[in-house]
């Protein structure tokens, strides 16, 4: 059972192998450091930062990250280390939030490699600190103990330092400031190349441990090196035989591919490749044959030529296949200019550390000479990039119009021809993600089904990814109109009858925009109104997620009361928090909490500056909703490279009837199923 613990509490750690999960809602610096019996730094070298990531028994993340996790092996700390403090920072970019009082409070949790929380800690009360001392893990009468610390610095990560004593604090704070501005922690390997049949060989993870002063371009197959991170066989080399993504179990990029079903090898035996939801054990039919490519030039793409059971599972993967492609070629651009810089700045700092090159033209020689070779390699990876991003872009306007409905843009004429289907698609599309290297490409953000997590649709003031600024009353407008566009993909890719929406709309302000639901009668009643109407929503559906959770931990689930609907039950609310009082604010928790695991999906289309009021009481629930925004924004963080994504939101294109077209069909649909 996980110990929620308050600032000062502690709790005995059970194990030795563990990992720190931070989540922030911002990106921070991550870091920690290496204390003796009284706290004390001795020196630069116990500290684990994104310049160096790894110290024994400890590492850190690589930049600065909305989400975080630490990889902590206690048996591997060495004898002289009595505590190890887990520190936060907010980069010094002049563009993010300054201090903590401004952001979400960071959570912390301390849990083992399977993803069991053994403790978790809320930073609450932090106001013009801009670092903060999260956990701290201390030796006690031969165990280790984790305590809840929670103690903030005005004065940032050099105050923090010094607090323990580091003589060199201000310098290395410095040098941490300045790694994770110039992103000394981005070197991955290259995309790797297609093999002779077509499909991808994809690495589980970037390398651990990569030089950063050699350039990436064309790095493929280094061997990780060993990390207090890996599993002894991932230490080795060996992929890692988990389905759980490079960083435990969160996908690193949103909605990333469950793929999930990676083939396991029992303890003495050899790999099992049979899929593990199918009764046959045959193999997967081959995929599609490219056509023959001419002289001395790349194979022409095909749609689905990933590997799956059926057409929808290959196009998934191949989905997510040109999402990791596009990641790892766009890293690997970033670290080769990264690397072109730091090496013409090493290079002119010789010349200026030598007084005879500063008289005469041999110093200018020789900065021409510098500049030359930095636009040579940045030239260079200008190349690659615009090389592999023109084969994915030609591999995109192969794929969109392939796609199935469920994956398929709004524009797609896949929608002409829409039938209400059978059965549930694997997956749906939420929307599109870009890098601003590769702006012409956009990869269909696509997400398992059933939803595993509610949805935040944003509706704040914000300013969009092209500088254009909308006001509140348009992005509550926006807002509600994503949750409608997101609603009717959801009812439209559902069997008849196997997918419920309710509507929350206190002060009915959103009734314009929810008219093509309730007009096309797909929902389960008209929109609840004022506090009754919303107590009535929520009651119903907390009794009902009761109700098949006693069903199940009982092992009865026919056991339910006649007449429950147990289709999945999907519900929007608009304009919170207007009109939810304290109970009804708790069963919105609940719900976004258990309601995924029994059926229940929760969609809040809210400004989270209005919610305020309720204090650190509504950050549980933020966090267990993936954020969407209803204008484009580069808001979905990428821990597993370090990008920054670009979500455009699924709109329905301006004029266009076809989200009327398709609830039509799916409400004649449900009154045949009721016939």
């Amino acid at each position: 059972m996980t110990a929620e613990l308050t600032r000062g509490q502690n709790h005995p750690l059970p194990r030795a192998r563990l990992e720190i999960r931070v989540s922030a809602g911002t990106p921070v610096v991550a870091g920690a450091t290496l204390g003796d019996e009284n706290g004390t730094i001795h020196g630069v070298e116990w500290v684990a930062h994104p310049g160096v990531p790894v110290l024994p028994g400890l590492e850190v993340s690589r930049q600065a990250a909305a989400d975080h996790r630490l990889a902590v092996d206690l048996d591997a700390v060495p004898d002289a280390v009595h505590r190890v403090s887990v520190l936060l920072a907010l980069p010094v970019t002049g563009q993010g939030p300054a201090r903590f009082g401004a952001v979400a409070a960071p959570f912390t949790a301390v849990t083992g490699l399977d993803g069991e929380e053994v403790a978790s800690y809320t930073l609450t009360g932090l106001e013009s600190e801009s670092a903060v001392v999260a956990l701290e893990l201390y030796r006690r009468q031969g165990g280790w103990k984790v305590r809840a610390v929670g103690q903030g610095y005005a004065g940032g990560l050099a105050e923090l330092l010094a607090d323990q004593r580091l003589p060199e604090a201000h310098q290395l704070a410095g040098g941490i400031h300045e790694a994770v501005a110039r992103g000394l922690a981005r070197s991955v390997p290259a995309p790797p190349a297609r093999t002779a049949d077509g499909d991808r060989s994809r690495p589980a993870a970037p390398a651990h441990g990569t030089d950063h002063g050699t350039a990436p371009q064309g790095a493929t197959g280094r061997v990780p090196s060993a990390s207090p991170y890996d599993p002894p066989a991932a230490a080795s080399g060996a992929q890692p035989a988990d389905g759980q993504g490079e960083h435990g179990t969160q996908r690193p990029y949103p909605g990333g591919p469950a793929g999930a079903d990676r083939p396991s090898a029992p303890a003495g035996g050899a790999i099992d490749y049979s899929h593990p939801r199918r009764q046959s054990a045959a193999p997967p039919p081959p995929p599609p044959a490219a056509p023959p490519a001419e002289p001395g030039r790349p194979a022409r793409p095909v749609a689905g030529d990933a590997t799956g059971w059926s057409m929808e599972e290959r196009l998934y993967n191949q989905v997510w296949g040109m999402f990791e492609d596009l990641a790892r070629t766009t890293a690997a651009y970033r670290s080769a200019v990264d690397f072109a810089d730091s090496r013409r700045e090493k290079e002119l700092d010789q010349v200026l550390s030598d007084p005879r090159s500063r008289i005469g033209g041999q110093g200018d020689a020789a900065r021409e000479a510098a500049r030359e070779r930095y636009e040579q390699l940045v030239s260079r990876a200008g190349e690659v990039l615009d090389r592999d991003v023109a084969q994915l872009l030609a591999e995109a306007e192969v794929v969109e119009p392939a796609l199935p409905a469920a994956y398929a843009r709004w524009d797609n004429p896949v929608w002409h021809a829409y039938r209400v289907p059978m059965e549930i698609p694997m997956a749906l599309r939420l929307g599109d993600l870009h890098l601003p290297e590769a702006d012409r490409i956009r990869v269909p953000m696509l997400v398992r089904l059933p939803l595993e997590r509610g949805l935040w649709i944003d509706s704040g003031r914000s300013a969009s990814s092209d500088g254009a600024v909308t006001d509140s009353h348009e992005m509550r407008r926006l807002g509600l109109e994503t949750a409608v566009a997101h609603a009717a993909r959801l009812l439209a890719v559902y069997p008849a009858g196997e997918f419920t929406v309710h509507v929350i709309d206190p002060a009915g302000a959103g009734t314009q925009a929810l008219a093509p639901l309730a007009q096309g009668g797909v929902l389960a009643a008209p929109p609840a109104r004022g506090a009754a109407g919303t107590a009535d929503v929520l009651g119903r559906l907390t009794e009902r997620v009761d109700l098949v959770q006693m069903a199940l931990r009982g092992g009865a689930p026919d056991a339910l009361p006649p007449g429950l609907d147990t289709s999945q039950q999907l519900l929007i609310v608009n304009d919170f928090p207007h009109g939810f009082d304290d109970r009804a604010v708790n069963q919105l928790r609940y719900l976004a909490d258990e309601g995924p695991a029994v059926g229940v999906h929760l969609m809040m289309v809210a400004d989270r500056e209005e919610s305020a009021g309720y204090g650190p009481l509504l950050d549980p629930l933020w966090r267990s909703l993936l954020r969407l925004t209803p204008v484009p924004d580069d808001h979905l963080a990428d821990p597993w490279v370090g990008h920054a994504w670009t979500y455009e939101p699924p709109l329905v294109p301006p004029g266009s009837q076809v989200l009327q077209q398709v609830l039509a069909q799916v409400a004649a649909a449900r009154i045949s199923w009721h016939r």
